[in-house]
């Protein structure tokens, strides 16, 4: 997957979500596999999505991917940055 601040790798992935990231952190791809759409963050959104996701990821390491994600994507309001993947 390309992107123009790079090439994003794969971060995090489960089930129903998948969370790509560029090597310098600076684009985050948040995909939702069953409904085909994706969350391209750059920039300003970028850093909030960083910051979001270490938070997350911190208060309640145990969780699997998918329920990370899933807290972003709905109760993060990601979601609403989402477009339909044209993959």
């Amino acid at each position: 997957m390309n992107d123009p601040s790079g090439p994003v790798r794969l971060l995090s992935g489960g089930e129903k979500f998948e969370l790509f990231a560029s090597a310098d952190r600076a684009c985050f791809v948040l995909r939702s596999k069953a409904d085909y759409f994706e969350a391209r963050l750059q920039g300003e959104e970028a850093l909030r999505f960083g910051s979001d996701y270490q938070v997350v990821t911190q208060q309640f390491p145990a969780w699997k991917p998918d329920q990370t994600l899933a807290q972003l994507w709905d109760k993060g309001g990601y979601s609403w940055c989402a477009a339909q993947d044209a993959e």
